[in-house]
């Protein structure tokens, strides 16, 4: 990967979907900060593939993936100061001054030029708020944009991204985000922002997001408009070479191909090359799952109709509460132009996230989750452990932005990026 002399710091930075975009148009990343641990090691096994990469040692990382070698031992064959790029600590009072000096150790004299991220959603989320019975008012997370201002203060970068989900706009009557706007202001930066799909970036997922682009004062820079890329391609381009699956199927560390490339894979960035796919297992499902999960899909097959809890059988509707999430069993369909929302629930259940293929009978694996949120077949989901940890994968797959859509949003920027 040949850097371009932009430097990034990815606050909040997940297992990494943002600044993979950015990475992609030639952004260097500084530094990652993230809290939670199986995060930071798939950060790690990322930036250790870019490096790796970059140096003509990519064999190195395909043993990692084939499980030839250990994470210990593909972290020791690139330098340090690739791993500690990435900062594993919670943003607060508390540790700002420890994490402004790895920083600026990190910098070794130079300056930021962008910061990216997002903090954490729930306090915003129309789901999160209806679950709240404060509706989130009392949320700590309400007020996490103040840190991210904080490296704004310190570091004056000419330009920062913020995403979010849409209830942003809507939390607290939109008090939060007037209020983010003011405070922004107050520090130096103009701001604009809008609502964004990531099915019009080329990605086959519904995904609405805020996107909030700030910029210094009295530079020359708008919000850029953003060219839609939406495709029509349908999801099933995403499933069709990916080897069949029943619930509760681990068949390895990693699988081959079962079909040829297609043109949208190709184009997206998921087939790139590598032609190993790691992580492609499926969790279990109890009896009475894989019956309904049978007939979601066959209400889909044959009347292209979305399975309502009420339409379940008395024997089967076993939930107590049965007037709300009517629609906690879908499918996601494959011969329509977009997925529904992958979100970070799935780590918890696969019950909104059928595979189409009744023969498979389950929820569809990790590798397909990322697929859906865009992220490339080699990339590799860490655990807190040195394993591949299949709940950890979809938290994080969830939580993500999609490396398509950012691809695209770094794009614009780096066009019209302010000397």
């Amino acid at each position: 990967m040949h850097f371009c002399n932009v430097n990034l710091i990815d606050l909040f930075a997940g297992a990494g979907g943002l600044s993979e975009g950015f990475i992609r148009n030639g952004f260097r990343p500084v530094a990652h900060v993230e809290a939670d641990k199986a995060a930071c090691f798939t950060l790690k096994t990322r930036m250790a593939y870019h490096w790796l990469k970059a140096n003509k040692k990519i064999n190195i990382y395909k043993d990692y993936l084939r499980g030839k070698i250990t994470r210990a031992e593909l972290y020791n064959a690139v330098p340090e100061e690739v791993l500690s790029s990435v900062i594993h600590e919670t943003i607060g009072d508390d540790t700002l001054s420890l994490i402004f000096s790895q920083i600026d150790h990190l910098l070794q004299g130079e300056k930021v030029d962008i910061i990216v991220g997002g903090p954490p959603c729930q306090a915003y989320s129309v789901v999160g708020r209806a679950r709240d019975k404060n509706r989130m008012q009392y949320d700590s997370r309400n007020y996490l944009y103040r840190y991210y201002a904080r490296f704004l203060k310190k570091y004056q970068p000419k330009i920062f991204v913020f995403e979010n989900v849409t209830g942003l706009a809507s939390a607290a009557g939109g008090k939060y985000l007037k209020d983010m706007r003011a405070y922004f202001r107050r520090i130096g930066y103009e701001l604009d922002y809008s609502v964004l799909n990531a099915a019009d970036f080329g990605v086959l997922q519904n995904r609405k997001r805020i996107l909030l682009i700030g910029w210094k004062k009295g530079i020359r820079f708008k919000y850029p408009e953003f060219p839609n890329k939406r495709l029509k391609s349908i999801v099933n381009v995403l499933f069709r070479d990916l080897p069949p699956l029943r619930a509760g199927e681990d068949p390895g560390r990693y699988v081959k191909y079962c079909h040829r490339t297609n043109t949208y894979l190709k184009e997206s960035g998921i087939r790139n090359g590598i032609n190993i796919v790691t992580q492609h297992i499926s969790r279990p499902h109890s009896a009475q799952d894989k019956e309904i999960y049978r007939i979601a899909v066959k209400k889909w097959e044959q009347n292209h109709e979305r399975l309502s809890y009420s339409d379940l059988p008395e024997r089967l509707r076993t939930h107590k509460n049965r007037n709300s999430f009517l629609d906690r069993f879908k499918v996601v369909a494959g011969d329509e132009l977009c997925s529904q929302t992958i979100v970070a629930h799935i780590a918890k259940d696969g019950h909104y996230y059928i595979h189409p293929d009744i023969g498979q009978n389950r929820s569809i694996s990790v590798r397909e989750a990322a697929r859906l949120q865009s992220f490339p077949d080699d990339y590799c989901f860490e655990g807190r452990k040195e394993s591949l940890a299949r709940t950890a994968a979809f938290k994080q797959i969830g939580n993500a932005v999609p490396p398509v859509m950012a691809e695209v949003i770094a794009n614009q920027l780096i066009r019209s990026f302010p000397d």
